[in-house]
């Protein structure tokens, strides 16, 4: 059964391999050199083909590295052509197999042309060569590199060499390359055209590396295993060599590929049947498109560079927008005009026959205008430096599209030969000199102009100084260059001018580093700097304006609070020997009188007409009427008086007329008579009050005959009105009683002497105020 299983499988792998082979490519290495280039490759009448060799694998018994190939029913670009592989081309039938090995022998050697020309070390190369005689001045074939190098990382590290070589036969110059990319002289391979390639891990865990896109726009794709036309895991796009050559001429040329150091991963060239031919070339077309248009009002000549041999007749057929221009029968022709053009060639008494065609258009016509600069010449030597770009948009007519180099002659400018190397700073040579502008557009087309250069004789009048005050007395000042300075420069001047201000007069020639409208000078108090008059691009004039910095800082003119009394009058005033006094109120004197309170003002100048101001506030003040004295006494060190009063003033205080404190309250006042004083600090006078009296007793006394504080009484007592005093013991024994007309208690109660103690009293006012404490009897 399990035999049975296996035949089975075994059929239906066969039958599925036959059925699906349609889908590739298919391989016929049978045919021979001459036939592979002469029945497939060259196939035309327009070119000589002798002398076709081919090499390749010769360890492979039976096969060939060259071979014919059909697309039969597959998507392969090429309906049919020539194979040249790195192994048998048996292998290059699809679909890829997921082989790494490769084909090919250690023993199959390389190509030395092929390691000159790439620098490689070759192996298993594959060679077609032979000798061409081209008809025409042109050859072109297309061909499609393909590549097992397309896995993994390979792309980065690897690639396999191929070369479509050339040279004229027997010469001993060196081949030439046709196998590059697109007017570069890169070779076509693996490594220059390929995708982003992603790292990998090897089988050792070691991270190899991968790489960016390069050429990408060559490579047409990846197959998959078990798929694709062909057994190769990725191809570049249809790819075209070409070159000139020179018709009648032998030239030899040789296809060759190789694997690169080692036999794996092997590589092949797909070359279209037929492509490999003699063809004419008219040039590329020139047009707007693509940036390579004539120029306006240019010829070109349309050269076949095909031109009978002896023993010959060639017949050329010139067409215009497809219309046969009959004046024209030579090899060559002229164009003056847009258009398509095209040739026919038929070279009897061969049957080749070529024709190219080429479509012409011209560049929109380049319009230029002569132009004048003008510059300042600040020591006039009839030499300054002119900034020559401020001409472009006159020369260019403000087309942004154009670009201007100058030089010092037409001839110069013609041979684009000594350009001025820095036109922005260029010294004339002469008082009038011309410079030559060449105006180019983007692709090249070029038309002169002149520019004239000549030196400004402008002149301007010794300007006044710009005077201006400065208040904060530093020195420094900010101007505004076009309200303090414009003005007086440009009047009587011709209109329209305008002016740019710098800080130094090479500065205002090169106009480098122009100042701000509003300029706050950088040396204090007197700076000179120069303005630049100009008309247009053009230098009228460069004049020196002084900038002075005046100050005026006269002393005691801060703002001052004056006080008025009432009904009075004080007289304000500043300082003599200044050039102008203003007033607010309209008087012109260094001193007014003033009755009234309110706000004045003088404003003062000095000879440089600087002003200032002093404020002068002047306020009411007057007396303090005082309208009671608060006593709080009978309270020893706690004793105090408050005055009371109105008043518009600002008033200090006294007791007794000499020590003054701004409080109204005075504290710890001792026992006496007083007078209240009010002063207003602002001169207006001071208000006395009546006496008043402030009480006290005492804490104790000692009747010992000594003839000091024999008696306890209270001081001043005698001037309040009627009153009584009650002393009593530590019981509440009434022991003494006193009036007015008592001078005192002398300690003793009914002829005797008290104890020493503490005794208490009640002093009572006829008016009903009533005052307790007591006291101490010592003896």
């Amino acid at each position: 059964m399990e035999s049975v299983k296996i035949i089975i499988s075994v059929i239906f792998i066969f039958c599925l391999g036959t059925k699906s082979n349609a889908q590739y490519i298919i391989i016929d290495d049978t045919k021979t050199s001459q036939e592979l280039i002469e029945k497939v490759l060259v196939n035309s009448s327009c070119a000589t083909v002798k002398n076709p060799q081919t090499s390749g694998d010769e360890h492979t018994p039976g096969q060939q590295s060259f071979a014919y190939f059909n697309a039969g029913t597959s998507n392969f670009p090429f309906k049919e052509g020539v194979v040249l592989s790195t192994w048998s081309s048996q292998n290059s039938i699809g679909p890829l197999q997921n082989d790494d090995g490769g084909g090919g022998s250690n023993s199959w050697l390389g190509d030395s042309d092929l390691d000159q020309i790439l620098g490689i070390k070759s192996i298993n190369a594959t060679v077609l060569e032979f000798d061409f005689s081209p008809l025409t001045n042109f050859i072109s074939f297309n061909y499609i590199f393909a590549s097992n190098e397309y896995q993994n990382v390979y792309p980065c590290y690897y690639s396999d060499g191929f070369a479509f070589l050339i040279k004229e036969k027997n010469s001993s110059e060196p081949y030439k390359n046709l196998a590059v990319l697109p007017n570069t002289n890169t070779p076509v391979s693996s490594m220059n055209v390929r995708p982003k390639t992603a790292s990998v891990t090897d089988n050792k865990g070691n991270i190899v590396p991968g790489c960016q896109a390069v050429n990408e726009i060559y490579f047409n794709g990846f197959n998959t295993v078990g798929s694709g036309a062909t057994n190769y895991a990725g191809q570049t796009i249809v790819m075209k060599s070409e070159t000139n050559v020179v018709a009648g001429k032998t030239y030899h040329i040789k296809l060759v590929i190789a694997d690169d150091r080692n036999a794996y991963y092997d590589s092949a060239i797909f070359l279209e049947a037929g492509s490999f031919t003699s063809k004419i070339d008219l040039g590329e077309d020139r047009e707007t498109t693509t940036n390579n248009p004539l120029c306006y009002g240019a010829e070109l000549v349309l050269d076949t560079k095909l031109y009978s041999p002896a023993g010959s007749n060639y017949s050329y057929e010139w067409y215009k927008d497809g219309i046969k221009d009959n004046t024209v029968t030579g090899p060559t022709f002229t164009v003056k005009e847009a258009g398509t053009y095209k040739v026919n060639v038929l070279m009897a008494p061969s049957t080749c026959t070529a024709s190219d065609e080429i479509k012409i258009e011209y560049a929109p016509e380049i319009t230029t205008t002569n132009a004048t600069l003008i510059q300042c010449d600040i020591d006039s030597d009839n030499s300054t430096t002119f900034n020559l770009t401020k001409a472009d948009a006159i020369i260019k007519n403000n087309d942004p599209n154009l670009n201007i180099v100058y030089y010092r002659s037409l001839a110069d400018a013609q041979a684009k030969l000594n350009p001025i190397a820095d036109p922005k700073s260029y010294t004339n040579n002469s008082p009038t000199e011309i410079i030559h502008a060449r105006v180019e557009n983007k692709i090249g087309c070029a038309k002169y102009a002149e520019l004239q250069l000549k030196i400004s004789n402008n002149i301007i009048l010794p300007q006044n100084p710009i005077a201006v005050c400065d208040e904060d007395t530093d020195g420094l000042y900010e101007f505004n260059l076009d309200s303090q300075v414009t003005p007086q420069l440009i009047n009587g001047l011709p209109l329209g001018l305008l002016v740019n201000y710098y800080t130094t007069k090479n500065n205002a020639i090169t106009e480098a580093n122009p100042l701000p409208n509003n300029f706050k000078n950088t040396i204090a108090f007197n700076q000179t700097i120069y303005a630049r008059i100009i008309n247009g691009p053009d230098c009228y004039a460069v004049t020196p304006i002084e900038l002075v910095i005046n100050i005026f800082n006269p002393p005691n003119f801060d703002t001052e609070t004056v006080f008025l009394c009432k009904d009075a009058t004080i007289d304000l005033t500043v300082a003599t020997g200044f050039e102008s006094y203003n007033w607010n109120t309209g008087s012109t004197s260094n001193t007014i009188p003033v009755n009234s309170v309110g706000n004045y003002s003088i404003t003062v100048s000095d000879i440089n007409g600087c002003e200032k101001t002093k404020k002068f506030n002047v306020v009411a003040s007057d007396v303090a009427i005082i309208t009671e004295t608060k006593i709080k006494d009978f309270s020893a060190n706690e004793n105090s008086v408050l005055v009371e009063y109105t008043g518009i003033g600002n008033y200090e205080f006294s007791l007794n007329g000499i020590d003054y404190q701004d409080n109204p309250l005075f504290k710890d006042v001792s026992a006496g008579i007083y007078k209240a004083y009010a002063r207003d600090k602002n001169g207006c006078g001071t208000t006395i009050s009546s006496d008043f009296y402030v009480l006290d007793y005492p804490r104790f006394f000692t009747p010992n005959g000594d003839g000091y504080n024999d008696t306890w009484r209270i001081k001043n007592l005698d001037q309040m009105p009627d009153y009584s005093i009650s002393i009593f013991d530590r019981y509440g024994k009434l022991i003494k009683q006193m009036s007015s007309t008592n001078i005192g208690w002398d300690g003793n109660y009914t002829g005797r002497q008290l104890p020493s103690d503490d005794y208490w009293f009640t002093l009572l006012f006829e008016n009903g105020k009533e005052v307790k404490g007591h006291f101490s009897l010592k003896r």
